[in-house]
């Protein structure tokens, strides 16, 4: 050792005697050593250096964090490599949902704005009220002085959204009559199973970018990662049945409550299957994937139902149209994750953006979106008719 000088042999792990140097810019043998290994664990690597654990899709060459510490792997959600888009295109559509979720919270009302209803204006607008007057005299004759029928109609509008209406004159009124002025009865229906949906697309979004985020950190990491993903594919799945078959068999218990209860439970039994480790065996790996594939093709079974049911209500179609066009999204997202187009054309080309979980990301955030939408006409038209 030099005075003044901290002349440490490159391969040694022997810190500089403070007592030995008087400069004061003292720099221990084993700082260096962890600041120059931090240096070398921060870099991006190619597909051959990655530990087996971390090895997925050998068409993606370049740009892997690998074990990186936990601090720069949260930072590096801001930086460039090949796992930066797969982490944004589901937080994105996280908080996409999350805002869907306020603000259906906020501004699709308890009870149907019947003025925001074009359709229903019309109808009002072409309503017979001096038949409704009519009607009214016969059933309340208490009531002597009848306001002119124009009025009539404001009031009934301003009204009967409070009050059971039908409930009341059902017995006394034609049926002709109660078919006119059913929609101002419109009641606010359960909307739980909506935002059950939209939870659940919130978990499955959230967990996924968390996991394409964390997994590179270490073999333990990634194991929990992948399992929570799993968890959310399958959350998501499940939950996306839950506004359609509750909506559609709102007025037929039975079917209601047995499809409901066989999502729910295969859902929930993907789930338990996707955290247990004994589930995670190469043996079980079909199995795992039936599970999946059997969710997705369950939906069939009640949108039929639905379509024999109510063939003749616009909303039915309208909705069943949506849902197909979401089955076609998560369909073609599966395919292009699965076929891992377009990066098996051109390995390396596409490492940063482009490759097929990308792809499979963007459908999976349409086709939940597409899913909200037959989600609202639900609402509306359950709102409006009740049972």
């Amino acid at each position: 050792m030099i005075k003044g000088h901290c002349k440490i042999p490159v391969d040694s792990s022997e810190t500089c005697d403070l007592l030995d140097c008087e400069d004061g810019n003292i720099v221990r043998a084993k700082e260096r050593k962890a600041k120059d290994l931090k240096k070398v664990k921060c870099h991006l690597v190619d597909y051959q250096k990655l530990p087996g654990y971390l090895r997925d899709n050998e068409y993606i060459v370049g740009y892997y964090r690998s074990e990186w510490p936990l601090k720069q792997i949260l930072l590096s959600m801001f930086t460039i490599h090949n796992e930066t888009l797969n982490v944004w295109t589901h937080l994105v559509g996280f908080l996409l949902f999350l805002f869907l979720t306020i603000y259906t919270a906020m501004k699709v009302p308890g009870v149907v704005d019947l003025n925001s209803l074009p359709n229903l204006r019309n109808m009002l607008q072409g309503a017979d009220w001096h038949k409704i007057q009519e009607e009214l005299l016969s059933c309340l004759p208490s009531i002597t002085n009848m306001p002119d029928p124009h009025r009539i109609k404001d009031v009934l509008q301003m009204s009967l959204p409070s009050m059971d209406f039908l409930t009341s004159l059902s017995a006394c009124l034609k049926d002709d009559v109660v078919n006119m002025v059913a929609p101002l009865t419109a009641q606010a229906i359960p909307r739980w199973p909506f935002f059950t949906f939209l939870g659940g697309a919130m978990f499955c979004l959230l967990a996924s970018s968390t996991c394409h985020l964390l997994c590179c950190h270490s073999e333990r990491l990634s194991y929990i990662m992948l399992r929570l993903d799993y968890a959310g594919i399958a959350a998501l799945i499940s939950t996306s049945f839950y506004p359609p078959i509750y909506y559609s068999f709102m007025c037929y218990p039975l079917f209601r409550n047995l499809y409901m209860g066989f999502i729910t439970v295969l859902g929930v039994a993907t789930i338990i299957i996707s955290l247990l480790p004994v589930f995670q065996k190469p043996k079980f790996r079909s199995f795992r994937a039936s599970l999946f594939f059997g969710m997705g093709v369950s939906g069939i079974a009640p949108v039929l139902h639905k379509l024999i049911l109510f063939r003749d209500k616009p909303e039915a179609v309208q909705t069943t149209g949506y849902e197909i066009l979401m089955g076609m999204l998560y369909g073609c997202g599966a395919l292009i994750y699965a076929t891992r187009i377009p990066e098996r054309w051109k390995p390396g080309k596409f490492d940063i953006a482009g490759h097929s979980h990308q792809l499979f990301h963007v459908l999976v955030v349409a086709g939940a979106y597409t899913h909200y939408l037959a989600g609202l006409v639900y609402l509306r038209w359950r709102d409006l008719e009740g049972c």
